[in-house]
């Protein structure tokens, strides 16, 4: 006997819009052309509409997969041995692979090209569009590579952290030919207080470090090495801890958990105790938040960054939607207030990308340009601050244009709306940005505007 279901015709399928994916964000994203170009970036172009083509199609199915299956940490192997190996799902190396192969994490480092932070943050958008998740430690790794030119001797970690190869191996980095950094700074006492820390950095004869403490949020833990903040004798300091030794040992850090998380489900984020870690010191001892800013600073950009790309994201589901589907003898995008609703959502959507490119273009020219240096300092808070807050009520009035269809994992706004609250929160809330600005305007008058 057969225990098939009957085909029952019950009803024809219409009025649905066709699949989004298949498309090209570049090529669909007339303001961050413009902004682009606007900023100087437009050498890029084509590389650009390269990998806008991978983030609307492959990358963008691949993102599902890598957030359907979240990571797993395997603390012990069969045998009883501590590994504390995090287990992925194939999408996120395939991910992170072509993000690091076309420069998300590197080309502003890579190529002296003018415009070169431009369209790396062009290309970070368009990333952060088919996963955020991944975007973590690709922003990390950008960003780390500002704190590690500062020491000449990190020169092998700084140079294959911008380059553009991905390999996900547990191995010390002298095998490999790209590597990924994270960082470690908030502990459970202190939060963005991190002067508050209490992981102790104790000095060795050779001139290294043992680190003692712990962190409270760890993300990208399988990441080749960390800037960590700890106590030296001389005040909080910042430090390279590598995964691996030299010698392949592993370091002594222990993940102890996986945080279980709003959202952001395709990156890891751990809790890690530091049991006598090997690590050196990058800057002056008690130097540790003055050498760590610019790579903060760098992050904050990305966290607006992000925060616009799912701005773009929701808007361009939205569109979509209401593009392809009839309701009372009309397309839904051609009724007054639905029209409205559309045009204020892109009109918000353009100016948050606006301003973050604007922002970067402000970053690449800060070196020889004192005027955009003081203006990069003060917006890139500024945006932080405004964007990222923005983001999670702009990808609700999104769901809102689909109506059920937005709250139902395949349209992907779910998953935009648990990510959105992130980056207001990551590298310091609203507060703190407050804070940054008011210090940087009582310190550098001349960043005022």
């Amino acid at each position: 006997m057969s225990s098939a279901l009957p085909a029952f015709d019950t009803h024809e399928v219409f009025n649905q819009p066709p699949p989004f994916g298949g498309r090209n964000l570049w090529a669909d994203d007339v303001a961050l052309a413009e902004a682009v170009q606007r900023e100087g970036g437009d050498g890029f172009a084509v590389a650009l509409a390269r990998y806008g083509g991978l983030a609307g199609d492959a990358l963008y199915e691949l993102g599902f997969d890598a957030n359907r299956d979240k990571p797993r940490l395997r603390t012990h192997d069969a045998q009883g041995h501590r590994i504390d190996t995090v287990e992925f799902h194939p999408a996120y190396h395939q991910l992170m692979d072509a993000a690091k192969v076309h420069g998300v994490a590197g080309l502003s480092w890579h190529d002296g090209t003018a415009g070169a932070h431009v369209a790396r943050a062009a290309l970070s958008y368009l990333h952060h569009q088919a996963d955020a998740g991944t975007s973590c430690p690709l922003t990390m790794t950008h960003a780390a590579v500002a704190v590690l030119r500062q020491d000449p001797a990190l020169a092998e970690w700084a140079d294959k952290a911008a380059a553009p190869h991905y390999d996900p191996r547990d191995v010390p980095i002298a095998d490999k030919a790209g590597i990924t950094l994270g960082m470690g700074m908030t502990e459970k006492q202190g939060g963005s207080d991190v002067r508050s820390n209490t992981t102790r950095a104790e000095p060795q004869a050779d001139g290294s470090y043992r680190l003692v403490g712990h962190k409270w949020f760890f993300s990208a833990p399988m990441s080749d090495g960390f800037l960590v903040l700890a106590q030296a004798p001389a005040g909080l300091s910042c430090f390279l801890m590598p995964r691996r030794l030299p010698d392949g040992n592993r370091n002594a850090f222990r993940l102890m958990r996986l945080k279980d998380k709003l959202g952001d489900w395709s990156n890891a984020s751990s809790e890690v105790e530091l049991c006598g870690a090997w690590a050196r010191r990058v800057g002056e001892e008690g130097r540790g938040v003055a050498t760590i800013i610019g790579m903060v600073m760098m992050t904050r950009l990305d966290c607006m960054l992000g925060a616009a790309a799912e701005m773009r994201m929701a808007l361009a589901q939205a569109l979509h939607h209401t593009r392809h589907r009839t309701s009372f003898g009309k397309r839904l995008c051609d009724h007054p207030l639905m029209a409205n609703v559309l045009a204020d959502l892109a009109m918000e959507s353009e100016a948050a990308t606006t301003f973050a490119i604007r922002v970067a273009g402000a970053v690449d020219r800060a070196g020889h340009s004192s005027a955009d240096a003081a203006f990069a300092r003060i917006a890139t808070a500024v945006g932080k601050y405004w964007v990222c807050k923005r983001a999670a009520v702009f990808v609700n009035e999104a769901q809102e244009c689909l109506g059920g269809a937005g709250y139902v994992e395949e349209s992907m706004l779910p998953r935009l709306y648990r990510q959105a609250p992130l980056n207001s929160i990551w590298e310091g809330s609203g507060n703190i940005q407050c804070l940054d600005v008011l210090r940087a305007l009582a310190r550098e008058p001349q960043v005022a505007p």
